[in-house]
C-alpha cells in the first residue's frame, strides 16, 4: 500500500476517533484476578509479588458480570482475564464459567506454566476463546527475565497441551529487550514448530518494574530493527504482528499489523483491577487521575459512560511538541500506557530521536 493510500486512510481514522470519544465504545473488558503470580518478571508492569494482591470476593464478580450482561446486552464486551498469573486465582474456573453461561465470549493472558492436559479440558468446557502465552526469549533469556527457573518448558509444555487440546486461537506475545532482539529468528521457528495461531512482538515499555531496566530497553534503531523483522515475516505470510503500543509512520503502518494506530484506553477498552478499581488498559500507570473509580462503590456503566475524561482528550493537547508535530492528528500523542503525567511527554516516540 503507497504511502498516499495510507494517508488518505488515516484522515478517515481521524475523524472517526473524534466521534469514538463522544460516543465510546466498550469492546474489551479486561478483569485482573490477582496480582499473584509464579514467576517474577524483571519488567512486570504491575509489579506482581512487590505489591500486597487485593482480591474482590466471588459474588462481586457474579453481580458485576450480571450488571454488565444487562447494561451492554446489545454488544457485550470481550472479557480479558488477566492477572498476575490469572488461574492462581482460587476461584477462576467459577468466574470464567459464570461467564461463559452468561454469554460473554473470554480470553486470558497467562504464562501458561499451569495449564495441564486437564487444565485444557477445563478451559475448553468454561468457553475460553483466546490465549495469549508469554515467550520472552529462548530458555536462558526467558528465565532469567522471568527470574524463574523452568519458566521456559513450562510455557512450551503449557502450549503444547493446548494445540493437542484442540484450542483454535492460540497465540504467543514476546516482549523484546536488548538480550532477546537477536532470538527472534529462533523464536519464529519455534512458534512455526508449535503451530500456534498468531505471534505478537512488542518492545519492552516503561512501565512497572521495566522502569529500573534502561540497559534492556531497545534503542531507536533496534525498534525499527524488530519492526522491519516483523514486516518480512508479514510479507512472506506469517501471523506474525506488531501489539497496539505506538504510531510507527507511514513506512510502518498497515505494515506491521493489520490497522493503524489507535490507543484503545478508554474509548474501547477498559478494566477492573484485582481490588475492583476501574481503569483503562491495565499497563497504565496507577495514579488517581488514571483510575475513575471503583466497583465496590462506583456504577460502572455510569463511570464508562461519564468518566474516563483523561482518555477521552488527546494527549497531544499536553505537550507543545507534540502540538507543533507533522504527525500530530495521526498519532494524538501517543500511547497513554507510556505517558509521563508528571511531566505530559511521551516516553515512547519512534518518530522522535530524542525519545526511546
Amino acid at each position: 500500500m503507497n504511502n498516499e493510500t495510507k494517508t488518505a486512510q488515516l484522515k478517515q481514522l481521524y475523524g472517526y476517533k473524534q466521534q469514538l470519544r463522544k460516543s465510546p465504545q466498550l469492546r474489551r473488558l479486561f478483569l485482573e484476578l490477582t496480582l499473584r503470580c509464579n514467576e517474577n518478571c524483571l519488567h512486570c508492569g504491575s509489579r506482581c509479588n512487590d505489591v500486597v494482591s487485593e482480591e474482590l470476593p466471588l459474588n462481586v464478580y457474579y453481580s458485576f458480570l450480571d450488571k454488565i450482561k444487562h447494561d451492554f446486552s446489545g454488544r457485550l464486551p470481550m472479557l480479558c482475564i488477566t492477572g498476575g498469573e490469572p488461574m492462581l486465582r482460587k476461584e477462576f474456573f467459577e468466574i470464567v464459567t459464570y461467564a461463559h453461561k452468561l454469554g460473554f465470549r473470554w480470553g486470558m493472558t497467562s504464562n501458561a506454566t499451569l495449564i495441564t492436559g486437564e487444565v485444557t479440558k477445563k478451559l475448553k468446557e468454561a468457553g475460553m476463546a483466546t490465549i495469549s502465552v508469554s515467550l520472552d526469549g529462548l530458555e536462558e533469556t526467558h528465565d532469567s527475565f522471568r527470574r524463574t527457573r523452568g519458566g521456559f518448558k513450562g510455557a512450551v509444555e503449557g502450549i503444547k497441551n493446548l494445540m493437542q487440546g484442540g484450542f483454535g486461537n492460540v497465540q504467543i506475545t514476546t516482549v523484546v529487550t536488548k538480550k532477546s532482539l537477536p532470538e527472534l529468528e529462533s523464536l519464529f521457528e519455534l512458534c512455526r514448530k508449535l503451530d500456534v495461531d498468531s505471534w505478537r512482538v512488542i518492545g519492552i515499555e516503561p512501565i512497572g518494574r521495566a522502569l529500573e531496566l534502561g540497559e534492556l530497553f531497545l534503542s531507536r534503531d533496534e525498534q525499527f530493527q524488530m519492526l522491519d523483522f516483523i514486516k518480512r515475516k508479514r510479507r512472506e505470510g506469517y501471523p506474525v504482528t506488531y501489539g497496539c503500543s505506538h504510531y510507527l509512520g507511514l513506512d510502518y503502518e498497515r505494515e506491521v499489523r493489520d490497522w493503524y494506530f489507535l490507543c484503545n484506553a478508554g474509548v474501547y477498552t477498559a478494566s477492573i483491577m484485582a481490588n475492583g478499581d476501574i481503569a483503562a488498559c491495565l499497563d497504565i500507570e496507577r495514579r488517581s487521575e488514571t483510575i475513575q473509580g471503583n466497583i465496590l462503590r462506583d456504577d460502572f456503566t455510569k463511570v464508562w459512560r461519564e468518566g474516563f475524561k483523561i482518555y477521552r482528550t488527546p494527549l497531544y493537547t499536553k505537550n507543545e511538541e507534540c502540538r507543533r508535530c507533522e504527525h500530530r492528528d495521526f498519532c494524538e500523542g501517543g500511547s497513554y500506557h507510556s505517558w509521563d503525567y508528571d511531566k505530559n511527554e511521551q516516553m515512547v516516540c519512534l518518530l522522535s530521536a530524542g525519545a526511546i
